[in-house]
């Protein structure tokens, strides 16, 4: 005969263990499971799961693959193993020195940690979280999440949906929690029946009835924990990867000096530093004196007045960016600038920094007559300008901060000014004369001992700069719902219950069985109390009971 075939006439999908008509266990005889206690098990009321039905084509494989439990917990594991080796070094996006090419940024993690440090930086574990393999991973546990629940949803959907009554003696008997009797002669079936019903709604039970059969359920709906679980978890990381598409996330710094305006990164949004000051607290602002040094003061605000604009010409190509001022305000620490969802944070800044030389050039020719003044720009020096009537002053070549490398030729430690160099070219227009000269440390280096041209030094121009963190988060919403619906499932699982009472009559006799979920105590409990009210010597079994009383003896 046919597996899927029961004995009440009613085909069953392959897999099935119970018949979803009379509760028959179908892969063994009846006599046999009474003799070994082997009831199939109830989790998802014996019905058939994919996973466990189909294994021939590579989609079933797949599918088997990533249903199964064990192998979720074996890559929820590896993922928090390599996250927590993730953190032994410093990711690339918090190492303290500007890192711009990829063999830098490899030098960097080989000199400062040695041969681990190589190691970790080859393997992708100083850019972790973006890496493509940490990724792939959060996908898989995404992926075992979906297969999951829906290998076993979607079984349990089906069994759930239709209240099992009249079933099969052996569904009754074979239940963790039983109890069955011979009834008294002139004993009112109907009546007992009827207090049955009373009971179960007396104690908030849903009550089904089919002749002599009668079923209270209770918190059915905590069955579904789990998967609203798993629907939540599979929302937050459905936001956490989407975190790494450009378009929902964007976290980056600029720097922005007083004066200067500069293009957001990933928006179309620019911004100007219209000033930068940082306040300090007087000592009348102390509540009591503070041991402070001679000169040394406490800072209370770091603050950037800035103005918003937007490239009404982003995306045409070949266009020069058309600004619209669309918001100005203060930036200070923890007070964001925000617009359409852009937040502009205080991250740091720089004080009394060099802005700018400022030069007066003096033409020896002319009686060391002064002929004019320039300035030169330390962050965008221009190439070439105009001074007096027929001067020009060239830059040939400039290092920002400067140092001898080991090989003797000119090279910069980093691209701010902290020490200049300009070589720099006087051509004197009229005559074409030209000499050079090369401006350091304060003083010039010429390359003649009787110049024609001298430059005197003046003030140079000083200015602040203002560090400013430029966040983007539209998948936080979605972060927060997905962590907010974890949590309903989380209380559903594990708060409620789902307990099943079955009374059934047939031939005189009366069975008695329970099922729950978990608390197979409370559900003895309530059975007791059942009994109690039917007046009735029935004596309950609770199958684990038995294991234990059997192990002892």
């Amino acid at each position: 005969m046919d597996q899927r075939k029961c004995e009440c006439g009613h085909t069953n999908p392959v897999g099935t263990l119970l018949c979803e008509s009379c509760g028959i266990p179908l892969l063994q005889p009846v006599k046999e499971m009474d003799e070994k206690k082997a009831f199939p098990d109830m989790r998802y009321e014996g019905t058939a799961r994919r996973s466990q039905t189909y294994s021939t084509s590579v989609v079933d494989k797949v599918w088997n693959f990533f249903s199964s439990v064990k192998i979720a917990i074996i890559i929820i594991i590896i993922t928090l193993v390599i996250a927590g080796v993730g953190t032994i070094l410093p990711q690339l996006e918090y190492v303290p020195v500007p890192l711009l090419d990829e063999p830098s940024k490899a030098l960097f993690y080989e000199q400062t940690y040695g041969f681990f440090g190589k190691v970790y930086y080859a393997l992708g574990f100083h850019e972790m979280y973006g890496s493509w393999w940490f990724v792939s991973l959060l996908v898989m546990i995404g992926i075992s999440l979906v297969i999951c629940s829906l290998d076993r949803v979607i079984p349990l959907y089906k069994a759930l949906n239709k209240p099992r009554l009249n079933q099969h003696l052996s569904f009754y008997k074979g239940q963790k929690l039983h109890a069955d009797m011979l009834l008294p002669e002139g004993l009112s079936v109907e009546e007992k029946l009827a207090q049955v019903q009373s009971w179960y709604k007396k104690k908030g039970y849903r009550v089904y009835r089919e002749g002599n059969s009668v079923l209270g359920e209770k918190a059915r709906f905590s069955r579904w924990g789990p998967y609203v679980n798993h629907i939540g978890l599979i929302i937050f990381l459905l936001g956490v990867l989407l975190r790494g598409v450009p378009q929902f996330f964007l976290e980056d710094t600029i720097w922005v000096r007083e004066g200067q305006t500069v293009k957001v990164p990933g928006t179309e949004l620019y911004i100007e530093n219209l000033d930068y000051k940082t306040e300090y607290y007087t000592k009348d602002e102390f509540a009591e004196d503070l041991p402070l040094q001679e000169g040394q003061v406490i800072p209370k605000n770091y603050q950037t007045d800035a103005v918003l604009y937007k490239n009404e010409n982003e995306g045409l190509a070949g266009a020069k960016p058309k600004l619209v001022e669309v918001k100005r305000g203060s930036i200070t620490v923890n007070h964001p600038l925000t617009y359409e969802g852009i937040l502009l944070y205080q991250l740091d800044r720089r004080e009394q920094m060099l802005g700018a030389l400022n030069f007066d050039l003096y033409d020896a020719k002319e009686k060391e007559k002064r002929v004019g003044s320039f300035k030169i720009d330390l962050y965008e020096p221009k190439k070439e300008q105009k001074v007096g009537n027929h001067y020009v002053v060239r830059v040939m070549d400039y290092f920002p901060d400067f140092e001898l490398g080991k090989d003797g030729v000119p090279t910069t430690k980093t691209t701010l000014p902290n020490n200049p160099m300009v070589a720099l070219e006087i051509i004197d227009s009229k005559t074409n004369e030209s000499e050079r000269l090369a401006y350091v440390a304060g003083g010039f280096i010429e390359n003649t001992k009787s110049p024609r041209f001298i430059l005197e030094v003046h003030k140079p121009d000083i200015i602040d700069s203002s560090g400013l963190l430029v966040r983007k988060d539209t998948m936080i919403p979605l972060i927060y719902f997905g962590a907010f619906i974890t949590m309903i499932g989380l209380v559903m699982g594990f708060y409620w219950q789902h307990r099943r009472i079955w009374v059934h009559v047939t031939n005189n006799e009366l069975y008695l069985a329970g099922h729950t979920n978990k608390n197979w105590f409370g559900l003895q409990q309530e059975a007791k109390n059942l009994v109690k009210q039917l007046e009735l010597p029935l004596e309950l079994i609770l199958e684990q009971d038995k294991q234990k009383s059997k192990k002892k003896a």
